[in-house]
């Protein structure tokens, strides 16, 4: 059943029409996200579980069908975004996992994990949360800071901390000990912005 899901949680990515270039290949870009997912779950919490895994991989599931431009473009508009993400991840996974055979009590957890329900109450969603913020860290903010030109350096010190603030001490302690890799260019920012919190 886990090999199924992973199988079909990964084929429904490589259909993401979006191309990104990571280590010579061109990707689909929600596929390689979740290989990025899978591998910082791997060094991060090697011990966890097969659900754990389900749940990381589909973190992003079909991103692309959920566009930021079918909400306002505002603050407000960006939040129902997000929790309308969270439900449409966490409900495609648990069709996916309904194909694949797992039980009604499996797909709740994973459910629960992807849609971010009790963060800081539920160590699953903890745990897909600190996942995305390492990946986001190491993989995607600088490319994210280049499209963002406009912001000073108090709203990059912003967008650090509350990313830093999602995260659990483990994952704290995770960076702080060198077990990720910065992106060179944002090295100043960041320890300016773990300073200050």
């Amino acid at each position: 059943m886990f090999k199924q899901v992973i199988q079909l949680i990964d084929e429904a990515n490589s259909h993401d029409p979006n191309k990104e270039q990571y280590a010579h290949e061109i990707w689909p870009k929600e596929r390689l996200y979740s290989e990025h997912m899978t591998n910082m779950l791997d060094r991060f919490a090697p011990g966890s579980d097969q659900l754990m895994h389900v749940a990381v991989r589909a973190q992003h599931i079909e991103r692309w069908k959920s566009p930021r431009s079918d909400y306002p473009m505002n603050k407000q508009g960006y939040h129902q975004w997000r929790s309308a993400l969270y439900t449409f991840h966490a409900s495609t996974v648990v069709k996916i996992m309904q194909q694949a055979g797992f039980s009604l009590q499996q797909q709740d957890r994973v459910y629960a994990a992807v849609a971010k329900q009790q963060i800081k109450r539920n160590p699953d969603s903890q745990l897909v949360e600190d996942i995305a913020s390492l990946v986001f860290i190491e993989h995607y903010m600088l490319a994210f800071a280049a499209t963002k030109p406009d912001y000073d350096e108090q709203k990059w010190i912003g967008i650090l901390q509350r990313t830093w603030q999602k995260m659990s001490p483990q994952a704290h302690e995770f960076v702080l000990a060198g077990n990720i890799t910065l992106p060179a260019p944002l090295v100043p920012l960041i320890e300016k912005a773990l300073a200050d919190n």
